[in-house]
């Protein structure tokens, strides 16, 4: 990376790099093995973290397993015939993450523990200006691969500060911590929730599990996967690639429910109605658990072992409204205080508010949470109008309905594209044109509206408090492979630095 030099205050000058990655999840692993197969080496991923994974190296609860097939959930260029689960818990999927490093040879390029604190675009200079806790360092491109489940969100309760027992997030487990033999408060009922719940319900003396709004939840299809089928898929690596395709065309048999006609989804409805009727006896636990919107709207989830912990005698589901932490418990509005000895809060992720949105400034200095203001845009969920040169995995409007490896492939395909692209123009740098990106945000809006995510009944984070749907791609994962399968120069407001053998102007729209 060149030089290495100190500025006052201790931080070492890291050089400069042609890519600069933020993140060593999925996406930023594999931003990493898609730009050296693409004879891109001139970069480093930076991770604030002791190890690679990102969700699933935060992410360490009991239960912590993934709701999406290990065959679809892995990279396509990258099959693992040695899942020993159809849907892989947490330790494994690290664990693939670990192999790939190791098996494309990019833990050269790594940066642990390097904390993003700041990213500033330098017009004059064509780089981005990245500060670490570590260093400082400058890059062409930079590419955020932070994750939208990266930043757990902790719910605005009055008194939780005060609270004398333990409180941690799923997402920040306290492994120190042993909740056997305690009272423990569970707030929440989303996927995490539905994982860990089963998991504390044997161990605690009581659990409380405060519910604001029921999940829809379908019947458990994991199962281990035999040592002849891995030697199978070892041995015929088609198959797996088949498996991978059958599950997918799965997946992408729900988008015409979920996006044009969400009474599609009515068996998928009806399946759920009937694991509930068939796991809780009691009628009022039922009528308490059983969700009032369309199923989809709210993200659904899987589990065998959700609704038996619930009707555990040591098991409580409270469904009054949360007032205030006391010292002691949680008072609710019926006045009834809880009292518990530990909180675990699956209280989901700052999606719309990530801190990092703070971090970054582009032309003009201006910080991505001021352009967004709580409303998220982007171009093919991947580049923001006014921040030249910086790619974003899973933006908004990027996540179609499969795995969302599938939606990082493609998003990948179409960084490499971009850089490439610009090298072989003598391009510096490229900013996606405001109009440009406000039609593909209006395709969205339009494309959106009649969704189950819009239309369903509920209120749920796809939806931002501007009334958005900011997740999703109204439509099929190949239509979305299809746009990302090349970029489009015309879409952008590019610059080329001129010199002196070269007379073009500063800032050109290159054509198609």
């Amino acid at each position: 990376m060149g030089r290495t030099t100190t500025f006052p205050g201790g931080r070492a000058d890291l050089g400069r790099v042609r890519v600069a990655i933020i993140g060593a999840g999925f996406g930023g692993l594999g931003a990493a093995i898609r730009l050296r197969q693409a004879g891109i080496d001139d970069f480093v991923v930076l991770e604030r973290a002791t190890d690679v994974g990102g969700t699933w190296q935060a992410n360490t609860y009991p239960g912590a397993q993934c709701d999406i097939p290990s065959m679809l959930y892995s990279f396509s260029f990258a099959p693992n015939p040695n899942w020993t689960r159809l849907y892989p818990l947490q330790p494994e999927i690290q664990r693939y993450l670990r192999d790939c490093v190791d098996r494309f040879g990019i833990a050269d390029r790594l940066r642990l523990e390097h904390d993003v604190l700041d990213a500033a675009w330098d017009g004059q200079a064509q780089v981005w200006r990245i500060a670490t806790d570590r260093g400082v360092l400058e890059a062409t491109a930079l590419i955020g691969a932070f994750g939208p489940f990266s930043a757990p969100a902790t719910p605005d309760i009055p008194g939780l500060n005060d609270f004398r027992g333990a409180v941690f997030h799923t997402a920040e487990w306290n492994h120190e911590h042993d909740l056997a033999g305690e009272r423990v408060a569970v707030i929440g009922t989303g996927a995490s929730a539905v994982q860990v719940v089963p998991r504390l319900q044997p161990i605690v003396s009581r659990l409380s599990v405060f519910q604001r709004t029921p999940t829809w939840i379908m019947p458990h299809p994991d199962r281990p996967l035999a040592g002849r089928v891995r030697r199978m898929f070892e041995s015929a690596p088609a198959l797996q690639r088949a498996l991978r395709t059958g599950l997918d065309l799965v997946q992408e048999s729900l988008v015409p429910g979920l996006v044009w006609q969400p009474a599609l989804l009515g068996g998928a409805q009806r399946l759920a109605r009937n694991h509930l009727r068939r796991q809780v006896a009691d009628p009022a636990l039922r009528a308490a658990l059983t969700p009032r919107y369309a199923f989809g709207c709210k993200r659904p989830t899987f589990s065998n072992a959700f609704y038996p912990a619930l009707t555990a005698p040591n098991c409580d589901l409270v469904t009054a409204r949360i007032t205030e932490i006391v010292p002691d418990g949680i008072r609710t509005a019926d006045g009834v205080v809880h009292q518990v000895d530990s909180i675990v809060l699956g209280t989901g992720f700052r999606l719309t508010d990530h801190p990092i949105f703070e971090r970054l400034r582009g032309s003009g200095g201006r910080r991505l949470a001021q352009v967004w203001h709580g409303d998220a845009r982007a171009y093919l969920g991947t580049m923001v109008s006014g921040f030249p040169n910086l790619f974003l995995i899973l933006g908004p409007n990027s996540v179609t309905y499969t795995s969302q490896v599938v939606t990082i492939e493609a998003q990948l395909n179409y960084i490499v594209s971009a850089l490439s692209r610009m090298a072989a123009a003598g391009l510096t740098s490229i900013d996606v044109r405001p109009e440009v990106q406000r039609a593909f945000i209006e395709e969205m809006d339009t494309g959106l509206r009649s969704s189950v995510w819009n239309a369903g009944g509920c209120r749920s984070y796809y939806v931002n408090d501007a009334g958005r749907n900011f997740v999703f791609y109204p439509g099929f994962s190949r239509q979305f492979k299809a746009r990302l399968r090349r970029a489009n120069l015309a879409d952008f407001d590019t610059h080329r630095v001129p010199t002196p053998d070269n007379d073009v102007p500063e800032a050109v729209r290159t054509p198609r």
